[in-house]
């Protein structure tokens, strides 16, 4: 649409994996910070249950699955049984996170009915936590993801599991996350310091307000501790991007 200039993209976390601090280094900053993103998360269970969580971003390589892959350890260590699956179809990360194959995996599943979720679904090698990679990349990741057997298989793991927290591709580039985020419990918005466009930012939110996607705060990413932007693993969560903007910040 090139309505924003796109930076250029960290190919990093899609070769290596992203960096899962909170295995790491469980003591550090940094896990704390990630632990008080889940207690942020679960004190918005008061009025409303939240079972399905997704993490996306305006625009790609803003950490979001760095972000979500972190918060679903977390989740599982205080002993919650969690599942984290890769929807993005379009750069899947999951597999080289944990090691493993992407022979098969989400679309395995969305484009066979006969395949047994059990067969697909892995033990990531983390007490209480699965995961369901994405597997082959699709030629058609939005019809996928937008379908009714995306939905039912949202709701069968949903019975299996205390928490389900979903990786999904940019709001701006991906027409199925909006499809999807509307039918779940909530989404956050992963914004990278210095690098995500306030304007990308700002049309996400909106995109995602158009239908009905339950937003319950962004978590801003890579912060550095002189607030210059530099590199760092610095996470705050927060509420209502726009409104801070408005406010001059």
């Amino acid at each position: 649409m090139g309505l924003f200039k796109k930076k250029g993209l960290d190919s990093e976390t899609m070769k290596n994996g992203a960096k899962l601090i909170t295995l790491a280094r469980p003591q550090s900053v940094i896990s704390e910070q990630f632990r008080n993103i889940r207690t942020n998360i679960s004190f918005m269970n008061v009025d409303k249950e939240i079972k399905t969580i997704a993490f996306t971003s305006a625009m790609a390589s803003a950490g979001k699955s760095t972000v979500s892959a972190n918060v679903a350890i977390t989740m599982a260590q205080a002993g919650k049984k969690t599942i984290l699956i890769d929807a993005d179809l379009r750069r899947p990360t999951l597999h080289s996170t944990f090691n493993v194959s992407n022979v098969q995996g989400l679309t395995t599943l969305l484009t066979n009915k006969n395949v047994d979720p059990e067969s697909v679904i892995m033990a990531s090698g983390v007490e209480n936590l699965d995961i369901l990679i994405a597997g082959p990349i699709p030629p058609n990741p939005s019809e996928l993801l937008g379908s009714k057997h995306m939905l039912d298989l949202i709701e069968n793991v949903k019975k299996e599991y205390d928490m389900v927290v979903i990786d999904l591709a940019p709001v701006l580039d991906a027409a199925e996350t909006q499809q999807l985020t509307s039918s779940l419990d909530g989404t956050i918005l992963v914004v990278r310091q210095a690098h995500s466009q306030k304007a990308a930012v700002k049309r996400a939110v909106q995109m995602l307000k158009l239908t009905n996607s339950p937003i319950l705060g962004y978590v801003m990413n890579d912060v550095g501790e002189d607030g210059d932007g530099g590199y760092g693993y610095g996470y705050g969560y927060g509420y209502g991007y726009g409104e801070e903007d408005k406010k001059g910040k």
